[in-house]
């Protein structure tokens, strides 16, 4: 059975990835597809963001990356699937999940969509919150895989040159967390 799970992935975080590996090993197939949404400033490009996630995903063969725009059921229904795969961190998740999947229901009646409670230690984590911790000049690495963390400094760098990623040198940087050298 082919899952397909949708969302804009900017950037990918380590919770986003926790479900991938969790999702791969449920179902045949796992198509992550990053939603291509004219309406919103990314801190990515899609391409950077599809390239990101299969850079993430290379070690799972059952994984496959792709973009697309539009509704996610049409897309499904093009990629012959028939799960949308969701993760669910807090109460609210599930309520908008629920009622996402019940309209998702309405368009084509041969969708489910399968929720995964996210691991307790990324219980906290979105993409959003990843994006401002970097704004601010905090470290990422603890939250999103190693080359996506080098590309959220270099992003910041350019556009807000006060957010470095921290150093070996740098007090403010815990030793239980990664360093930007390290692997994830």
């Amino acid at each position: 059975m082919i899952a397909i799970y949708p969302g804009s992935f900017d950037p990918i975080t380590l919770g986003h990835l926790d479900i991938i590996e969790r999702g791969s090993k449920l179902f045949e197939q796992v198509i992550v597809a990053v939603l291509r949404n004219p309406d919103k400033s990314p801190l990515f490009t899609v391409q950077e963001r599809v390239e990101q996630i299969r850079k993430c995903t290379i070690d799972l063969p059952n994984v496959e990356v792709d973009s697309f725009a539009g509704l996610t059921v049409e897309y499904a229904r093009l990629r012959n699937a028939k799960v949308l795969l969701r993760g669910l961190r807090v109460l609210s998740d599930f309520e908008k999940e629920l009622q996402m999947a019940h309209t998702n229901e309405t368009l084509w009646d041969e969708i489910e969509t399968v929720f995964l409670a996210t691991s307790n230690e990324y219980s906290f984590l979105s993409s959003s919150v990843v994006k401002e911790v970097a704004r601010f000049g905090g470290s990422v690495d603890h939250l999103v895989p190693h080359a996506v963390a080098l590309d959220i400094y270099r992003c910041y760098a350019e556009t807000h040159p006060g957010s470095t990623p921290p150093t070996a040198t740098n007090p403010a940087t815990p030793t239980t967390r990664l360093r930007v050298d390290q692997e994830v």
